[in-house]
């Protein structure tokens, strides 16, 4: 628990009082904008406002029938539980949505064993899909493990759903596999190295592809999946090894900076042939890409595995994001992905686990800041990069509580 900011409990109440219906907000579950606002999208639909108003509800700054009300509009059309499917979109959002509101109010039970039934099967398609793909010797490409589409969005629902059950434990085999060296390869590329560009797609600016460090797209949501697992008690064959695997190759790439250690958010087939990465790599401190985010899942894997040092370098990187202007100034948006409300609700939940206070005593500042940011910034409705993910780490900074509805699970912080 941090020092409660009654500012920003304010700003969240009045946030959320502006997406009490979802007829009144006219965008909202069409496709459109940045192609996300579909209702089961957690990013940009409705699904992603229920988890503000369950949020709410659970610790006593809302109400039961404004939740219903948004959970209805997300299941509005029929729900996705094809190729398409991920922790972001489709039957598993909605299992991952509904089960924060089951745990509390027991109403969506029958409705979360239809989603989660929905959900399990589409993993298990996912994890066959995988192991073919490894059996062949083939390179991953992100969709198959990252946490927006692929597989370790499912464990992230998986493991707060069901932690000891088969499912979860075969999502954790599947991401031990994906840090072992790719049968058959030569190149010295680890098994989760892609052949495409940052969005998926091959481009010559990505000769050979990258390698992503990030946590939205990268080998840091599978560390902290592993990581948050291996804490639970939740341990498959191998799982140490993996979690060993994946921070050397954090170690490989770590560099140095005035603030403190960071790391690139990708790296080139060129980066690799050179054996360094230029200082204007040096992300903004983001969580989907930058340093926030690969320093929380190193935390994680430090306390994990009892590797304090480690632990205190994934402390000490967050520490020099929050204590250098510059590299904040550099966050020109308020959401939870690119902006200011990823920081903080990484920063909060990463100095909830500090070794000393240093990290907490930088949260009021920030919560400043991005009270600051929010005056400025479009008046987006939506979970990822708009305002109802702000009013979440607003909620969080106001309350100075943990989420009672676990809903930073989904950015794997949790």
């Amino acid at each position: 628990m941090s020092r409660a900011i009654p500012d920003a409990l304010a700003a969240a109440t009045a946030i959320a009082s502006r997406l009490v219906d979802p007829h009144a907000i006219g965008t909202l579950g069409v496709t459109g904008g940045r192609g996300r606002r579909r209702p089961q999208s957690l990013a940009g639909g409705a699904a992603g406002i229920a988890l503000l108003h369950i949020e709410r509800v659970r610790t006593g700054h809302g109400d039961w029938s404004t939740a219903h009300v948004w959970l209805s509009a997300a299941v509005r059309d029929e729900l996705s539980a094809g190729p398409n499917a991920g922790l972001y979109f489709g039957a598993p959002t909605l299992a991952f949505v509904t089960n924060a509101a089951a745990n509390q109010s027991g109403k969506y039970e029958r409705a979360l064993v239809q989603l989660d039934t929905s959900t399990v099967s589409v993993t298990r398609r996912r994890l066959d899909r995988a192991h073919a793909r490894i059996d062949r010797g083939d390179r991953a490409v992100m969709a198959e493990f990252d946490l927006i589409r692929g597989l370790t969005g499912f464990g992230a629902y998986h493991l707060r759903r069901h932690p000891h059950d088969d499912i979860t434990r075969a999502v954790l085999a599947y991401l031990v596999r994906l840090a072992e060296p790719l049968q058959g390869s030569t190149d010295g590329l680890p098994n989760w190295w892609t052949d495409v560009s940052l969005n998926g797609d091959p481009s010559p600016d990505f000769p050979g592809g990258h390698g992503n460090f990030g946590m939205s797209h990268g080998i840091a949501a599978p560390l902290a999946l592993l990581s948050l697992a291996m804490l639970r008690g939740v341990v498959v064959e191998g799982h140490a090894d993996a979690i060993g695997r994946i921070c050397a190759w954090l170690d490989a790439w770590q560099q140095v900076h005035p603030s403190g250690p960071w790391w690139p958010g990708y790296i080139t087939l060129e980066n690799i042939h050179k054996g360094h990465v230029e200082q204007a790599s040096h992300q903004r401190p983001s969580w989907c890409y930058g340093t926030p985010g690969v320093a929380r899942a190193q935390q994680l894997a430090g306390m994990a595995t009892g590797d304090i040092a480690r632990q205190r370098t994934a402390e000490a990187a967050m520490l020099g994001c929050l204590r250098d202007p510059a590299q904040l100034d550099r966050l020109t948006e308020s959401g939870l992905c690119h902006g200011m409300a990823g920081l903080f609700q990484t920063a909060w939940r990463m100095a909830a686990d500090a070794h000393t206070p240093d990290i907490a005593d930088e949260l009021p500042r920030l919560a400043t800041r991005l009270l600051a940011r929010l005056r400025s910034a479009p008046a987006e409705p939506e979970l990822l990069d708009g305002h109802a993910g702000v009013a979440l780490a607003l909620h969080t900074a106001g309350t100075g509580t943990a989420p009672l509805a676990g809903w930073d699970a989904c950015l794997l912080l949790t």
